[in-house]
């Protein structure tokens, strides 16, 4: 086993506080993740130093997944909690030093992992908030297709409402988030994710699809 490989297991034996999670990641995703500049370097270099050897046939007698066909982009699909009181809705407030849009107002979101969107909503809004959530009281009411900066992969931003859910908003992941607070959906605060706003403007008059950043 190689010094590096033996230093990433051994990560597994350290205790894991309420929130965080570990997964194996294949390099060739590394640029559809949001990461600080220095994270970036230091991956790109150990995967550099340590190739992945090439996959072969599966187990099971099977062939290596097919290939996107020629000029496929893939695209981040990201999902968003959107919960409405009284005419109010929940934001939080991310904190400084996040890697995404610190010190502004957002929705409870998350990235999809290996599973289906309303699976990754539910378990963002447990891990995030405390907040329970079942599947079959979420409707999807707004889609944002965007392009953030010319580097970044498109991406897709689902934002789901739970019509009912369980539970009062806690800080459960204090890096990532500071405040919960509802705010009226007329004046949100500022700042506020640019393509949030977008999405609670949609989802008030009705819109279901919002584009951002794609040049005409």
């Amino acid at each position: 086993m190689s010094p590096a490989l033996s230093h990433i297991r051994a990560l597994v034996a350290f205790h894991l506080s309420e929130g965080v999670m570990l997964a194996w990641v294949r390099p060739e995703k590394f640029p559809y993740m949001t990461r600080p500049p220095s994270s970036r370097v230091l991956w790109e270099r150990h995967a550099a130093e340590h190739p992945a050897p090439a996959e072969g046939p599966t187990a099971a007698g099977g062939t290596t997944p097919a290939r996107a066909p020629s000029g496929t982009v893939p695209n981040v699909v990201g999902v968003h909690l959107y919960l409405e009181r009284d005419g109010q809705v929940l934001l939080g407030l991310r904190h400084p030093d996040s890697a995404y849009a610190g010190g502004s107002w957002h929705v409870l979101a998350g990235h999809c992992e290996a599973e289906s969107a309303t699976a990754c909503l539910v378990r963002e809004a447990y891990e995030e908030a405390g907040l329970v959530i079942d599947p079959a009281d979420v409707e999807l009411v707004h889609t944002v297709h965007m392009v953030d900066r010319p580097d970044d992969p498109p991406r897709i931003q689902l934002f789901f409402r739970a019509r009912r859910w369980e539970g009062i908003p806690k800080l459960r992941e204090p890096d990532k988030c500071v405040a919960w607070q509802w705010w009226s959906a007329k004046d949100l605060p500022e700042p506020t994710v640019p393509y949030t706003r977008a999405a609670i403007q949609g989802i008030r008059t009705g819109r279901t699809y919002t584009e951002l950043g794609w040049g005409r």
